[in-house]
């Protein structure tokens, strides 16, 4: 699989009422999903990640608050600031991905096509690198 890592917009429908944002399997999503869960209550100067998967696929939207998330997938550094619930990142492939600059109110939710799997992390950069190099 490419490591490929991109901001998805979702369509918001709402009135004066409120908004709503539907996520679908195969239609604003590039995935079926399997596993979801979500990170909250991470102090601001916590940094998480620190890994990188072999095949999983990953939205991350930032429901509440924002997070800095900070990606690096074919010496290719980046850096994306999530702060609005209509945007998702998509992470797939071999991508390192760290967490940085939780916001205290920050929930980010995590969408995932695969159940955990242990053996899909890598979660030493050095042996990262040499994955990424083959």
């Amino acid at each position: 699989m490419t490591a490929n890592v991109s901001l998805i917009r979702f369509q918001v429908h709402g009135d004066d009422r409120g908004s709503l944002i539907a996520l679908e399997n195969g239609h604003n999503l590039p995935f079926d999903v399997k596993r979801v869960y979500y990170i909250f209550g991470t102090k601001a100067d916590v940094p998480r990640g620190f890994h990188a998967h072999r095949r999983l696929k990953q939205v991350l939207v930032a429901m509440s608050g924002s997070v800095t998330v900070k990606t690096e997938h074919n010496g290719k550094i980046e850096t994306h600031l999530l702060n609005r619930s209509d945007e998702g990142l998509l992470i797939e492939g071999l991508v390192w991905r760290e967490m940085h600059d939780f916001s205290p109110d920050c929930v980010l939710l995590v969408l995932a096509d695969e159940y955990y799997n242990e053996s899909d992390y890598i979660r030493d950069y050095e042996l990262f690198k040499k994955e990424e190099s083959r």
